[in-house]
């Protein structure tokens, strides 16, 4: 009976996947803010705009501006063939940014 063969290593692994998949899920991740910030801002011009929606929707769109800076670092940073790990502090950013433009998205609906 042959052994089995080792599982593959980190030697193994093709460097460019893991990477692409999280580059493209930055994009989509701000594609969506840019989806929310768009619709914020068009709910609050609809009807009568209020100031309380004029400045949910102005904060919508720093919001979406954070994301995107936070998104365009991290997939420059992925540009190399083994990328740093993501520091804490930029993944907690990035996630209180989607869930306070999520937030303030819902706020305009309602």
């Amino acid at each position: 009976m042959s052994p089995s063969p080792a599982p593959p290593g980190p030697a193994d692994r093709d460097p460019g996947l893991q990477p692409e998949r999280t580059r493209l899920a930055w994009r989509r991740t701000t594609l969506t803010g840019a989806v929310v910030a768009v619709l914020a801002v068009k709910s609050a011009l609809h009807g009568r705009p209020s100031t309380a929606g004029m400045l949910a929707a102005a904060l919508c769109a720093v919001l979406w501006l954070g994301c995107l800076a936070l998104a365009h670092r991290r997939i420059h940073a992925l540009a190399v063939p083994r990328p740093p790990v993501l520091a804490p502090r930029i993944a907690t950013t990035a996630a209180l940014c989607v869930i306070a433009l999520a937030v303030c998205g819902a706020a305009l609906v309602l």
